[in-house]
């Protein structure tokens, strides 16, 4: 039976509205996500007691990096969408491929275009690969964090009918109540990330091993979108692809897959 549940807080997507502008929320998780991110990693960069040697990297070329990483994550996450959550419509409606405004943006594909844009950064400015990544994934859960509660605010990727007392009954969801999966979400991939990543780099020394901390981002991530996928519903269009797989979980485990590899392999090469 279904006798508790929280009201949807009925949060207007749209921040700001200046005639035909529109500021939403969703826009500025992901401003506010990324300059955060690179302030961090400023904080990070300049602290020297968290890297074996002075690093050729400064703050200057992170302020570079920003707009690499912000194309990526566009560019990767609209394009990750169509291809692994809705390819018919869109190879039927390629028109609708850049029309960002209407929704779909996967992170899977997000985090492969962020990865691009800092492989290719580096390459032009002839900086370590591995440190950048390090950097990104010391910082990600901002990104993170305030993207999930937008994904909440906007009462989409909610969760599966539950009736624990903290579901909420999502607008588009039907009448029953939901897991507030955006909020797990934030939980584990921001709050959770940050001071798993915080631990790792002021305690346990994970920047004088480039690429630790790169791996390590990949295998929370991955490893929490899988069990958050337990409670959230899975897209519309594709279901679930056996049992209770689903499409999260299978973008995410070649994350962890890859993450304990890239980890294991920078703790045995020891930058010198």
């Amino acid at each position: 039976m279904y006798l508790l549940a929280l009201p949807f807080p009925a949060i207007n997507p749209v921040m700001i509205e200046l005639g035909p502008i529109e500021i939403r929320w969703y826009s500025l998780a992901y401003i506010l996500g990324l300059f955060l991110a690179i302030f961090y990693s400023k904080r990070l960069l300049v602290n020297s007691r968290l890297w074996l040697k002075p690093q050729v990297l400064t703050t200057q070329m992170l302020d570079d990096l920003l707009l690499w990483v912000a194309f990526g994550i566009i560019i990767g996450g609209r394009l990750g969408y169509v291809l692994f959550y809705d390819p018919v419509f869109y190879f039927q409606n390629p028109m609708q491929i850049p029309v960002l405004w209407s929704g779909g943006m996967s992170f899977h594909g997000g985090f492969l275009g962020a990865v691009s844009g800092i492989v290719l950064f580096a390459r032009r400015k002839s900086l370590s690969i591995l440190v950048l990544l390090d950097l990104a994934g010391a910082s990600a859960a901002f990104g993170l964090f305030f993207g999930r509660l937008a994904n909440f605010i906007n009462g989409e990727l909610f969760g599966r009918i539950t009736d624990v007392p903290w579901a909420f009954v999502f607008p588009a969801g039907g009448p029953l109540p939901r897991h507030p999966s955006q909020l797990y979400e934030a939980g584990l991939e921001g709050i959770g990330l940050f001071i798993i990543a915080r631990i790792a780099t002021h305690q346990s020394g994970v920047l004088k091993y480039p690429g630790a901390m790169a791996g390590i981002f990949a295998i929370w991530y991955g490893a929490s979108r899988i069990v958050v996928e337990f409670f959230r519903m899975p897209d519309q269009q594709i279901g679930y692809l056996l049992g209770p797989v689903t499409m999260g979980m299978v973008l995410s485990l070649p994350m962890v897959i890859a993450g304990g590899v890239l980890l294991v392999l920078s703790m045995r090469r020891r930058e010198t």
